[in-house]
């Protein structure tokens, strides 16, 4: 009976080696288009968990009151922030320095970069969780929030705050586990996080049951519940012998080095997201000046826009691993034929869906208010800054393609043009007192230079 057991063991293993090394083979030589679509796919399941949170959400906050939306518009851009930096801004260099590791065939050098990212993943998400506890009521403040939207606001942050560790910690493992080529665990475990996440948040959130009704604090705790669950998880997975690249914990992987790798390429690439949710506080703040109802709809808005985000990161994330092979071969010519092609893809994607809430903004706006001038505000937003989506698009996942290179200065110029260009705007708009639309107009107008700007970078950067 232990023979039976140790050759079932036995053979097990042989079958995950292989199906390891089958991904490694197609990273490395498989046919770029639909390399990356099968890669992407995967992906497109934590869409549908974004997608599911996104809509349940702000469905169930907006029943809670104007005030709720209000609140919930001015914390949304902090804890999108959260995700951005881990799972897209370090998660996309920690996929990306694991691949080249492995397209180079240094398994060691590849399990010591695993750990060293766990533990950044830990650091980073508990400072930033102390942060938003301690000074997240005066950011809200500062923003334009006050009065019931900001009590909303604060209610929310305060319990969401202690889910940022746990999202530091779940996007690294799946970072892990995507640099080795494995896109439909992480996928999974996100989509399963996002139900989670839906059914606790709202369950808490309006007193469903004989749950009581804990309002913003009910609604944030089901990302505490479902990160945690995440993390648990995927330990679980990269711990075992399934892993092509198995999570080690050993002191002796702790080397200065490989987190000087790390935050040399992540610092930089932080600096991405962290322009891009600056340009979205700046904007949320000319908008506050209008009023509760129109930041309410610009919330509402906006909310459709960072939905957009994981369809871009499901391409780019798809195309880090190949971009990283290629290089770590020294394939440079497949490495960009990768980036434009993922690029092309995502601001095709991007362009098509800004081009339906431009013509039919009611789809998504209508399945949360019912109120006409919150209503106005959202569906002037979308008809205006769906046009600037497809140069967001581009922009985006060709930020992911120069993590896979490790050479991201580019993307972070055309990010910081994005940020410039909305202080300056926003500038003149506050000098002279213009309508709310031309905000509007200002949003869009900043995508531009961000999309074209990447690829002109990409363009002349050498690999």
């Amino acid at each position: 009976m232990t023979t039976a057991c140790a050759d079932a063991h036995t053979e097990k293993f042989r079958k995950s080696l292989a199906a390891g090394e089958a991904r490694a083979e197609l990273l490395r030589n498989g046919p770029i288009f639909s390399t990356l679509a099968r890669l992407s796919f995967p992906n497109l399941i934590a869409l549908c968990s974004s997608t599911i949170v996104s809509i349940a959400e702000t469905a169930y906050v907006g029943t809670l009151g104007i005030p709720s939306l209000g609140g919930i518009a001015l914390v949304f851009p902090i804890f999108m922030l959260m995700q951005m930096l881990s799972g897209g801004a370090m998660g996309g260099t920690v996929s990306g320095a694991i691949s080249r590791a492995l397209g180079a065939g240094d398994f060691d050098r590849a399990q010591s970069l695993a750990l060293c990212a766990l533990v950044i993943g830990l650091a980073f998400g508990t400072v930033l969780s102390l942060c938003v506890r301690f000074t997240g009521p005066a950011a809200f403040a500062l923003l334009g929030g006050s009065g019931t939207v900001l009590s909303e606001a604060i209610a929310y942050a305060n319990v969401a705050a202690l889910a940022i560790a746990a999202i530091w910690t779940t996007n690294m493992l799946a970072s892990i586990a995507r640099g080795s080529g494995n896109m439909v665990l992480p996928a999974s475990t996100l989509l399963l996080a996002g139900l989670a996440q839906v059914a606790v948040g709202g369950t808490l959130g309006l007193g469903l049951g004989p749950a009581p009704r804990l309002g913003m604090a009910g609604v944030a705790m089901g990302q505490v519940v479902a990160f945690i669950g995440s993390a648990v998880a995927l330990i679980y997975y990269l711990r075992s012998s399934h892993a092509r690249l198995p999570l080690r914990f050993s002191v002796q992987l702790l080397r200065p080095t490989r987190f000087a790798e790390l935050l040399k390429v992540g610092a930089a690439a932080m600096l991405s997201p962290l322009l891009s949710v600056a340009t979205v506080l700046v904007l949320t703040s000319l908008v506050a000046r209008f009023g509760p109802q129109a930041l309410a709809g610009y919330g509402i808005g906006v909310r459709f826009e960072f939905l957009l985000i994981p369809i871009a990161f499901a391409v780019g994330v798809a195309c880090v691993p190949m971009v990283g092979t290629a290089i770590g071969s020294s394939n440079i010519p497949r490495a960009r034929r990768i980036a434009w092609a993922a690029g092309g893809l995502s601001a095709s994607v991007l362009g098509m869906l800004g081009l339906i809430v431009v013509l039919v903004p009611g789809l998504w706006v209508d399945m949360f208010t019912a109120d006409p001038e919150v209503r106005s505000a959202a569906y002037t937003y979308l008809r205006i800054a769906g046009f600037g989506y497809a140069f967001f698009g581009l922009g985006l996942c060709l930020y992911f393609a120069s993590q896979g290179a490790g050479r991201v200065g580019g993307a972070i110029t055309a990010q910081a043009l994005r940020l410039a260009v909305v202080l300056l705007g926003g500038w003149v708009l506050v000098t002279l007192d213009a309508p709310l639309w031309t905000v509007f107009a200002l949003s869009a107008a900043a995508m531009i230079p961000m999309g074209l700007g990447t690829a002109i970078f990409i363009k002349l950067a050498r690999w």
